[in-house]
């Protein structure tokens, strides 16, 4: 309830989230979003603008005694991840979030919570309309679509940011501060194929993997999670190999960041196997959930008989698709040899559909090195071409290269370990995709840094927000803002 999460401390913070929350906001559709934050800057009476893509810039003057300290951005985007349970009923274009209150944290019902990056734009909110708050001159910067495509970063022009230090709020661990993230490019493969006519003595089943974890496919691609769109391929391709299973549809997963929670095909089978199918698909369903028993443990594979399909795959598109699924890199391709625990490449086959003679995969690959970056996006090229498929590598947006020399960063660190009874924070880089890296394509000169508070499963329905964490990172914020280095 939005009453249940306006009571929280600090309550400036979480009654902007509410108020943001109320707003559907998802990516490439955040007109109403846009206007939302264009009539608050103006209703403070702030120099408000609106670029040409739809990116927010809103100006606010030092406050008192802070004039002689250099002037800042603070940056968040204003659109989130659009991810839901499957028996939830949301309509994200329409409809608010739907937030409640659990222990220590503030979750969804159902669906992503909206806290990447929402709460870094309430953070920057409540410091506009604040009239007590220390802060030296200051742009808030909020950009769209972040989350599929970076566009709003990426179509910033130079010149319209006057600030010296930008500070990026959409770190999600509380104790790290961030100098450096990967780069990302999309690589997507499709083709065309002619369907045939089912042969009669086929039968139709529905086959779903289900019941994954999902997440943010660079914060936790590591983690050993399983992606649907892998497990149902496996499935798809002993069952031809034993049964002569034919493919109809697949559909799974969704956005290219997050990674696949559920996969679902309609295929059939010759009937003379029927009962070896099911037994065997029983015993693959078993299999799996043992190797995934740690990190997925409510996995579920579910194979139940329906109407036999229409029309099937042609046969050597489908042995050409199943192959290359099964080739084609999936997770940690390399970890970084000079930071340690970074990951430095990877991939994340985010969707996979298979319909009325069409074929789409669509992946995204990470990487803090451009090389390699380009060297895994060669290799899913040439796995998927030697399918037939075309492929086309298009979203390219370059990574963040870490300065521990920042100005910024120096006086953060001191400040972190004051205000945490001399813990030492975590800076480091991380696997996710900032803005940071794009913006500083044309702001070059400008010291940047991230952070903010404890968010997990972002990308997902499971996304929830701290807390406690979060009112350790106001507390972190309003310092950092009071210490600001002088011009």
């Amino acid at each position: 309830m939005s009453s249940e999460i306006r009571a929280l401390e600090p309550k400036v913070l979480w009654n902007k989230f509410a108020d943001l929350n109320a707003v559907p906001r998802p990516s490439k559709k955040e007109e109403r979003v846009i206007k939302f934050m264009k009539d608050f800057g103006e209703s403070l009476g702030l120099e408000t603008l609106v670029d040409e893509v739809g990116n927010v810039i809103i100006r606010k003057p030092a406050s008192k005694g802070m004039e002689d300290r250099k002037a800042i951005v603070m940056q968040s985007h204003l659109d989130m991840v659009h991810q839901k349970n499957n028996d939830t009923v949301f309509n994200f274009d329409e409809q608010g979030i739907e937030m409640f209150v659990d222990g220590d944290w503030v979750k969804a019902k159902g669906t992503t919570l909206g806290a990447d990056n929402g709460l870094g734009v309430a953070t920057i909110m409540a410091i506009l309309e604040s009239d007590t708050i220390a802060h030296p001159a200051l742009e808030a910067l909020f950009t769209i679509d972040e989350e599929t495509g970076m566009t709003g970063a990426q179509g910033l022009k130079g010149g319209l940011l006057k600030g010296e230090i930008l500070l990026n709020l959409d770190t999600e661990e509380d104790d790290e501060i961030g100098v450096g993230c990967a780069g990302g490019i999309d690589v997507t493969a499709t083709r065309e194929y002619n369907e045939e006519e089912t042969p009669e003595f086929k039968i139709g089943y529905t086959i779903t993997v289900k019941g994954l974890q999902g997440g943010h496919s660079g914060m936790q691609i590591h983690e050993g999670l399983g992606n649907a769109n892998k497990l149902m391929n496996r499935l798809l391709f002993d069952g031809f190999e034993d049964y002569g299973l034919r493919i109809s549809e697949i559909d799974g997963g969704s956005l290219r960041n997050a990674i696949p929670r559920e996969s679902n095909a309609i295929v059939a089978v010759d009937s003379v196997h029927e009962d070896a199918f099911e037994a065997e698909m029983k015993a693959k369903a078993e299999m799996l959930k043992f190797e995934f028993k740690t990190m997925e443990p409510d996995l579920e594979v579910v194979v139940s008989k329906t109407e036999t399909p229409e029309k099937i795959m042609d046969l050597g598109v489908q042995e050409g698709l199943t192959r290359a699924i099964y080739a084609a890199h999936n997770g940690v391709y390399r970890m970084s040899p000079d930071i340690e625990g970074l990951v430095e490449t990877s991939n994340n086959i985010a969707r996979v559909i298979v319909k009325d003679g069409a074929i789409k995969i669509g992946c995204l690959t990470r990487s803090s090195v451009e090389s390699t970056k380009d060297d895994l996006a060669n290799m899913l090229r040439a796995t998927f071409e030697l399918t037939g498929c075309e492929v086309e590598l298009s979203g390219d947006y370059p990574g963040w290269a870490p300065n521990m020399d920042s100005a910024i960063l120096k006086e953060m660190v001191p400040i972190y370990e004051r205000l945490n009874n001399g813990e030492k924070p975590h800076v480091a880089a991380c696997h996710a995709g900032l803005e940071c890296g794009i913006l500083g394509t044309n702001y070059p000169e400008m010291d940047m840094i991230s952070f903010g508070p404890n968010i997990k499963g972002a990308h997902s329905p499971d996304e929830r927000a701290q807390i406690s964490s979060a009112q350790k990172y106001w507390k972190f914020v309003l310092e950092i803002l009071e210490h600001i280095p002088k011009a």
